[in-house]
């Protein structure tokens, strides 16, 4: 279980797995219950890295991020520390 703590968002940390390029388990701490739960329901299953090229660079509102964007941060990261721990 991959855990990140976000940055100029309401919520505050997001958990989620990477299991053979797929994401699952998508939670979000704070923020917009439903539209967070919504987002960890609509990226089960599907391809990390689609879910980084769908998400990356969506702003909230007057913020430079949003929830989906730190989400995509996120798996950018867990993604580099796997492969630096591989090589």
């Amino acid at each position: 279980m991959h855990e990140f703590k976000t940055k100029g968002t309401c919520s505050s940390k997001i958990n989620f797995d990477i299991k053979d390029g797929k994401l699952y388990s998508v939670s979000f701490k704070g923020g917009c219950n439903g539209n967070l739960k919504s987002i960890g329901l609509l990226v089960e299953g599907m391809d990390a890295a689609d879910v980084v090229a769908r998400l990356k660079g969506v702003q909230c509102a007057w913020r430079k991020t949003s929830c989906g964007d730190q989400l995509a941060k996120a798996i950018e990261q867990a993604t580099e520390e796997s492969t630096q721990q591989n090589a």
